[in-house]
């Protein structure tokens, strides 16, 4: 079975960002991505959809430090539904995507928001794939990564 997503979008809102009981730092993202669609009339127009992004550990920590509202970013990971309970204790669903691999779009003069480069948000080498919550790493001679 695969259960794969693969997002470029801009965040709609800073990253929200805490820490676990069992000290992960966890990040919420909250992404927008575009598509053309044409209506009933033959018109052209956009369609946003949104998506709830979760990056954990050292993406997590990288996410909230460099990135903010309007950056453009490249997310791979998976789907994933969780069942709460709200305050009336009626059980509530949410769909999200838990982040393998996240990638900051945009060279620095733009804020991260627009084309250029990338690197990516976690631990080990930039084109790592796979198994963690990893990216890969700011480079040895550059503090930010992107």
């Amino acid at each position: 079975m695969i259960n794969k997503v693969i997002l470029v979008g801009n965040l709609g809102a800073d990253p929200e960002t805490r820490t676990a009981a069992s000290g992960t730092v966890v990040s919420n993202l909250r992404i927008a991505t575009n598509e053309r669609v044409k209506d009933r009339d033959g018109n052209w127009g956009d369609h946003t959809e949104w998506h709830r992004v979760v990056c954990f550990g050292r993406t997590a920590e990288n996410v909230t430090r460099y990135l903010h509202k309007g950056s453009q970013i490249y997310v791979e990971g998976r789907l994933r539904t969780r069942k709460w309970q709200n305050r009336e204790g009626h059980d509530q669903y949410t769909t999200e995507v838990v982040s393998d691999q996240v990638r900051f779009l945009g060279g620095r003069g733009t804020g991260g928001a627009a084309g250029g480069g990338s690197r990516g948000a976690g631990d080990g080498p930039p084109q790592s794939e796979g198994g963690g919550y990893g990216g890969g790493g700011p480079a040895p001679d550059d503090d930010i990564p992107f």
